[in-house]
């Protein structure tokens, strides 16, 4: 459904909604629309045949006031500086609402992860990061996983800064596996604070988690965790899908088995039996209570929003929801809990790991997820409360705070020279 669909054109109309809220200053509106600083690098890889292939890749930092920049690294066919950006300047609203300092940055390689081997993999890797590391660093701009890489690309990425500085530098990304300096908790992270959000909403809409049915689109790193905890909280998950499809049935599916012996395997979740199949399209109207979006973008949209059976939407994924689809979902009573909120779990425990690199003092995971979890809740109160003041959607409500602070902080600093 993404092909149509700009999404830093989507990116700029949220920004520009917020703006008006918040009454803000037309050049200080034109600087925050803009990325403050995009590479585009064309790089050689030699292939395990010996063939010589260039690929193309992109760092966007977009804005720097608060801080440091954060924002993942993803590998997909389909990427471009286009939506490099945008995802780069969701970042940095997403920092500003969960307040923490950072500011927003996103990488990405067009490469299709599936057609490399382990060692192309890692050959690709470290060329891109020697390419981009003039940008990044641990007090400037720090990667992290996203959409085909994972702990061991962020292994390489550290290793490959490491060799240039001559020392171990563990705070240059975060994602990294524990035994790399990475930080308890963080791989559930993303999927742990949807579902923080999912529970603040479902209190505020007097809606009983343990007893709704829960349909989660996309069962990777985000969705299957979210999927897992919400079963665990004793939610009926009645349709989840991967890349391949979607599966339902509305007794319940088994999470647990479906994560253990399915996800990840050659014919992925459609391999079990006990369910009916459904296409990616049919399982987001599926009659449920709470719907997960948690696999890409420009899912919901104005063509599918007004057949959506959910009374509570969480965004797992980041930008599923299209301007249109909001207005349709907002008309309709349909409560969505934005991206910029509701996935921010993964950004916060980046930066609880960073900040144990820095110090080489690393916490236990459950003091890491109660640190999570409060921050979370701290800011679904926040966006709450701004809703009810503005009168209007969550996600402007989000937009309303994310942007102020980053343009505060703008502000403060003044312009250089």
């Amino acid at each position: 459904m993404s092909g149509h669909i700009n999404v830093l054109e989507m990116a700029r109309e949220q920004l520009a909604h917020a703006a008006q809220y918040l009454e803000l200053d037309s050049g200080l509106h034109h600087v925050l629309s803009r990325p403050k600083r995009q590479v585009i690098v064309n790089f050689p890889v030699v292939m395990d045949n010996g063939e010589v292939v260039c690929f193309e890749g992109f760092r966007v930092q977009h804005n720097t006031s608060r801080g440091p920049t954060k924002g993942g690294i993803r590998y997909h066919p389909e990427v471009d500086v286009d939506e490099t950006t945008a995802l780069a300047m969701w970042m940095t609203w997403k920092c500003a609402v969960v307040n923490i300092p950072y500011g927003g940055a996103k990488g990405s390689v067009k490469v299709d992860r599936k057609k490399l081997s382990r060692r192309e993999l890692e050959k690709l890797t470290r060329r891109f990061t020697s390419e981009i590391n003039l940008i990044i660093g641990e007090r400037s701009d720090i990667p992290a996983p996203d959409i085909g890489t994972d702990g061991m690309v962020m292994a390489w990425i550290m290793d490959t800064m490491s060799m240039q500085a001559g020392y171990t530098v563990p705070g240059i990304v975060t994602g990294k596996p524990v035994e790399l300096g990475g930080s308890e908790g963080r791989v559930e992270a993303t999927g742990r604070g949807v579902i923080v959000a999912t529970e603040e909403a479902a209190k505020y809409m007097n809606l009983d988690l343990g007893k709704s049915r829960v349909v989660v689109q996309g069962f990777g790193n985000v969705g299957s965790v979210a999927a897992r905890i919400a079963a665990q909280h004793g939610a009926t998950i009645v349709g989840i899908s991967d890349a391949r499809g979607g599966i339902y049935n509305p007794k319940g599916l088994p999470i647990e088995e479906l994560y253990h012996k399915y996800s990840g395997q050659d014919g992925g979740i459609r391999e079990f039996k006990d369910c009916e199949h459904v296409s990616n399209e049919e399982l987001l109207e599926l009659d449920c209570d709470v719907l997960l979006p948690c696999a890409i973008s420009t899912q919901l949209v104005k063509e599918n929003a007004d057949k959506i059976k959910a009374r509570l939407i969480v965004e797992g994924a980041n930008g599923p929801t299209t301007p249109e689809a909001d207005n349709i979902l907002s008309d309709r009573g349909v409560t969505v809990v934005p991206d910029i909120l509701a996935n921010a779990g993964g950004v916060i425990v980046s930066y609880f790991e960073w900040v144990q690199d820095l110090q080489n003092f690393f916490w236990e995971e459950l003091e890491v997820n109660t640190k999570l979890s409060r921050i979370m809740r701290r800011a679904y109160t926040d966006v709450h409360n701004t809703r009810e003041h503005y009168k209007t959607d969550m996600r402007t409500a989000a937009m309303i705070i994310g942007v102020k602070r980053v343009a505060e902080a703008t502000v403060m600093r003044g312009i250089f020279p």
